[in-house]
């Protein structure tokens, strides 16, 4: 066993010649600094999504309805992030986050939709 030393707190160890950390706590922090600036890019873009999603949840009431779009940006509805998008046979283009949709319709109104999930 040789002497190394943690590349997150410069401690001196003994162990393996590949072990870069001296505890499991050093690993765990120094991978968390590694990606927290990708995880919270992901992660607010996740809240968007999310938020999105309850905002058409609220204004369904049954399958479909027809909004406005003011009524959706006075709620905070963001429209330039959504999880996917379908095109039907007429060739309408329906934005979805999750499993509600949107499509822009005539006077800014938009159809919001449920898909229709199976079980």
């Amino acid at each position: 066993m040789e002497k190394r030393t943690c590349i997150e707190c410069n401690e001196v160890f003994h162990g393996r010649a590949d072990k870069k950390f001296c505890s499991d706590m050093c690993r765990n922090a120094y991978n968390n600094k590694l990606n927290s600036s990708s995880n919270n890019y992901v992660r607010n873009i996740n809240n968007i999504l999310r938020k999105n999603r309850r905002i058409i949840e609220e204004l369904i009431p049954d399958e479909t309805a027809k909004v406005s779009q003011q009524k959706l940006i006075d709620k905070g509805f963001n429209f330039s992030y959504y999880t996917n998008t379908v095109t039907t046979k007429t060739g309408k283009n329906y934005l979805f986050c999750y499993e509600y949709g949107y499509l822009p319709i005539e006077g800014n109104y938009y159809l919001l939709v449920k898909r229709k999930t199976e079980n």
